[in-house]
């Protein structure tokens, strides 16, 4: 607990680089609006990791391209909130200011580098041209900039590799240069979504003390995108829970993963395998969380998780919970937290 409470109070003591505050995206479909962020709202402090998770379709990536001013549109259109970096406004940014800020003060390593690299470029060509834009450097001095971030991202036989292509890299190597990519103009926030998908675990423990080094040596601040708890508990130091465009829970990792306060939180930390010295003499299977995650037209009056919810009871399904307060730092949106020993009497009562 008294460590959750030190991250809480040099979140809050720290100006934020980053604020969200009650973001809101749409997207037009046949099945009418449907409401991929409703209501997201964190701030992420100067070299602090948060990390964002949920299953697929919580609306992860759909935050990244909020941040980044990157929602297709159409038929998406961010509908309402405010998105701060420094106090600017990014939503009623130019064009051209949004431009000066991607790749330059905001940068992304998106999930699958095979399909965000250009093949028919050398990846030194593609990192040399994130510097001449936004830091106007000439060809020569770009290139030079290419190979030194190759070669501090751990890229062997980076002046080499320079001049290589995508398709001559291993996975991991093309990781590191979305990376090098990401990181060239140092900037103040870097977003890394899924930066370990499709990578085996050497790999990804590479990628996770690669980033964790870079970012003690450029103060950077990290929004790592994760459906991994255990990714979260190596690199986050706060968390942020989403489902189905909503925020479930927040705060500092270590209490979360010690005391979830929400069930879709409690269902992805058992949803992880864990090795033990003393294993059961019969193999148990795994955990997992039933049912799929609800079509984001069709949520509801209640709690977006109340149908796949093992605790579930009537307020659920008849009004969504607000962030409730755990303790410095520590939300959940979840009724269970409210109203006490009433409430968990009852959803123990209907639960039977």
């Amino acid at each position: 607990m008294a460590e959750a409470e030190a991250i809480a109070d040099r979140t809050e003591a720290a100006a934020p680089v980053l604020e969200l505050q009650d973001v809101h995206v749409e997207f037009d479909t046949r099945a009418g609006v449907a409401h991929v962020l409703d209501g997201i709202g964190f701030a992420l402090a100067p070299g602090e990791t948060l990390g964002i998770v949920g299953e697929s379709g919580c609306g992860k990536s759909m935050t990244a391209l909020a941040i980044m001013g990157l929602v297709p549109s159409p038929p998406g259109r961010v509908a309402g909130g405010r998105i701060l970096l420094r106090g600017e406004d990014l939503l009623a940014a130019s064009p051209r200011r949004l431009r000066e800020v991607r790749g330059n003060e905001i940068s992304m390593i998106f999930q699958e580098p095979m399909t965000s690299l250009n093949p028919v470029f050398t990846i030194g060509d593609q990192i040399a041209e994130t510097v001449r834009v936004h830091q106007g450097l000439d060809r020569r001095g770009a290139r030079a900039r290419a190979v030194e971030m190759l070669q501090a991202v751990g890229m062997p036989a980076a002046e080499a590799r320079a001049g290589e292509y995508p398709h001559q890299l291993s996975g991991g190597m093309r990781q590191r240069v979305m990376i090098a990519m990401a990181l060239a103009c140092q900037p103040s926030v870097l977003i890394a979504d899924e930066p370990t998908t499709a990578l085996d675990v050497t790999v990804q423990a590479q990628i996770f003390d690669l980033l964790k080094d870079l970012q003690d040596r450029t103060g950077t601040a990290i929004i790592m995108i994760t459906h991994d708890m255990g990714a979260i508990a190596e690199m986050a130091d706060r968390v942020v829970v989403m489902y189905a465009g909503r925020q479930a829970e927040e705060g500092p990792v270590a209490e979360i993963l010690e005391r979830p306060r929400h069930p879709y939180t409690q269902g992805l930390i058992a949803c992880v395998p864990h090795l033990t010295d003393d294993p059961p003499p019969e193999r148990l299977p795994l955990t997992e969380i039933p049912g799929v995650v609800p079509p984001l037209t069709s949520l509801g009056r209640g709690c977006a998780f109340a149908a796949r919810c093992p605790q579930v009871f009537d307020r659920c399904r008849a009004e969504a919970p607000p962030a409730i307060a755990i303790s410095p730092g520590h939300r959940a949106a979840c009724w269970l937290n409210a109203d006490g020993a009433a409430t968990r009497a009852a959803a123990e009562e209907a639960g039977r």
